[in-house]
C-alpha cells in the first residue's frame, strides 16, 4: 500500500485526464475516470475495503487478455474485486519499480476500448 496515495493518484489523474474528453468523478467512494457522457475507463483504488493495495483498474479486451497479463507479471497485475469478473485488471502502483509508462499505456488502451467511434476516427489519443 502506498504511503502517499495522493501522489500516486496525481500520476494516475495526469495520465487519465490527458485522454480526449476524459473526466473524473467519485464512483463508490473512489476516483473514477470516464469519457464525458460515456463509460468509465479507469478507477483508482487505495486500500479498498482494507485490501492493502494501491492501484489503478483498467479495462481489457476480456478474460483471456486479463489472464495473460496476470500470468505475465503477477507482481504488477491482479484481478480486482467486483470488476475482475468482467475482465478488468488492476495494476499495483505501490512498487518501487512501478513502470509509469506501462501504466499510462494501459490507461490509454482502456480509454480506446470504451471510446466512441467519433473520438477514435478523430485521431484518438
Amino acid at each position: 500500500m502506498s504511503p502517499n496515495p495522493d501522489a500516486v493518484l496525481a500520476k494516475v489523474r495526469e495520465r487519465a485526464l490527458a485522454m480526449p474528453e476524459a473526466d473524473e468523478r467519485l464512483s463508490h467512494g473512489s476516483p473514477g475516470f470516464f469519457i464525458t457522457k460515456g463509460k468509465f475507463f479507469a478507477y483508482f483504488w487505495h486500500d479498498h475495503h482494507g485490501d492493502g493495495e494501491t492501484g489503478v483498474i483498467v479495462k481489457t479486451t476480456g478474460a483471456d487478455e486479463q489472464a495473460m497479463l496476470i500470468e505475465m507479471d503477477p507482481d504488477c497485475y491482479y484481478s480486482p474485486p467486483y470488476l475482475g469478473a468482467s475482465g478488468w485488471v488492476a495494476m499495483r502502483l505501490d512498487r518501487a519499480d512501478c513502470d509509469w509508462d506501462r501504466v499510462g499505456d494501459r490507461i490509454a488502451i482502456s480509454w480506446e476500448l470504451v471510446a466512441p467511434r467519433r473520438l477514435l476516427e478523430a485521431g484518438g489519443r
